[in-house]
């Protein structure tokens, strides 16, 4: 907000508080507008798609496909719980839920942490393992047909280039 006196440039104004409710958004513009629909729907609709195809197939969700790939890529295919967490993008409690859930079906074991009582590892046994290597096919063959197979080695490379860039924001 400019007051009598206020010699603030329009640069400065752009970069005020969000506090001061008299600023005004800087709104996309068609050109952005025109990418961040598409952006949006893409968000939403891939996971679910990979999600759908994942429960129809194989009989687990995408979440659980990707703590069983965390896990395999692990040193000896073992994670501290949050560490999972963290990388299969879930909350704490439904990791929990999912790991209490594989660990019945003999895919997963949870150990105590040697240093830690408070903390815990999962760790993907033979039987998960194998799990995997049963799915994976399958959920390759889907990434490639709703994503890479749509694009060519150019638009890889921008999509590889514009994911890196947008995460870096991100935490």
């Amino acid at each position: 907000m400019r007051r009598s006196g206020d010699v603030r440039t329009e640069e400065s104004e752009a970069s005020v508080t969000r506090t001061e409710s008299t600023v005004e958004p800087r709104w996309l513009d068609d050109e952005e507008m025109a990418a961040w629909l598409p952006f949006v729907q893409l968000l939403y609709l891939l996971p679910q798609e990979l999600d759908r195809q994942l429960r129809e197939e194989m009989g687990v969700s995408h979440t659980w496909y990707s703590m069983l790939a965390a896990l395999s890529a692990a040193p000896d295919r073992t994670l501290a719980m949050g560490e999972l967490a963290r990388s299969s993008m879930t909350s704490p409690s439904r990791l929990t839920h999912a790991i209490a859930t594989m660990e019945k079906r003999g895919w997963v074991v949870r150990r105590p942490c040697p240093t830690d009582k408070r903390s815990q590892f999962a760790v993907l046994t033979d039987e998960g393992f194998a799990t995997l290597e049963a799915i994976a096919p399958s959920h390759v063959a889907e990434v490639r047909r709703t994503v890479f197979d749509r694009l060519d080695r150019e638009q890889v490379d921008q999509l590889r280039r514009i994911a890196l860039t947008l995460l870096e924001g991100l935490g």
